[in-house]
């Protein structure tokens, strides 16, 4: 068998790179964008740590935006979800007359005493209806300082974010999308908890 010379090869190879250089040319946008999607989805993709004492959360995947959600002030002014665009929050669905809601209430207090307020929020949405004069006294005796505390005394977040027990916590991620959620009670003042919480407030 008889091979090609050094320069014949190097002639051969220079011209093969030469042929396909325009292709290549004419690749290189997609390979880039290609490329930035992957780094896009692998951040995407990154499971929150669930674990521990929120090992019942659910994640949601893929992530949906949430509905328009409205409800009332404490003092009856009309409010929604808006106030809190751009935040992480933890939606908790509760009421006074419900014993594992009460209970769990300090918990999410001092989560979010921990996180603190200046991007995270839960926001209690209290289901009273006839007894939702007792829910301003409540967290007033309670001390639940922390806590974004609104009535949605005709079950319109409810019946929206398709909630079926209580108490039930859903947590939205900064662009307004439901992570998952936590029917039942839980400790939200444990290392998993703020754990959860700080992942989302990292991401991009």
């Amino acid at each position: 068998m008889i091979f090609p010379s050094k320069q014949r090869r190097m002639a051969l190879m220079a011209q093969f790179f030469s042929l396909r250089l325009p292709v290549l040319r004419r690749l290189a946008p997609a390979i880039v964008a290609l490329v930035a999607i992957g780094g896009v989805a692998s951040a995407e993709i990154a499971k929150p740590p669930v674990s521990g004492s929120i090992a019942k959360f659910e994640l949601k995947a893929p992530r949906a935006a949430i509905p328009d959600l409205s409800f009332k002030a404490l003092d009856g002014a009309d409010a929604g979800y808006d106030t809190f665009k751009g935040k992480v929050v933890l939606i908790n669905f509760w009421a006074t007359w419900c014993i594992p809601c009460v209970k769990e209430m300090p918990s999410l207090n001092k989560l979010a005493t921990t996180i603190g307020k200046e991007r995270f929020a839960v926001l209690a949405l209290s289901l009273d209806g006839p007894t939702r004069a007792k829910v301003a006294p409540f967290i007033r005796d309670k001390e639940l300082t922390a806590l974004d505390v609104y009535l949605d005394d005709k079950r319109a977040a409810y019946g929206k974010l398709d909630v079926l027990v209580l108490p039930t916590s859903i947590l939205v991620d900064k662009k307004g999308r439901e992570v998952g959620r936590l029917a039942g009670e839980a400790e939200w003042d444990t290392p998993e908890a703020v754990a959860l919480i700080r992942h989302l407030l990292d991401e991009n």
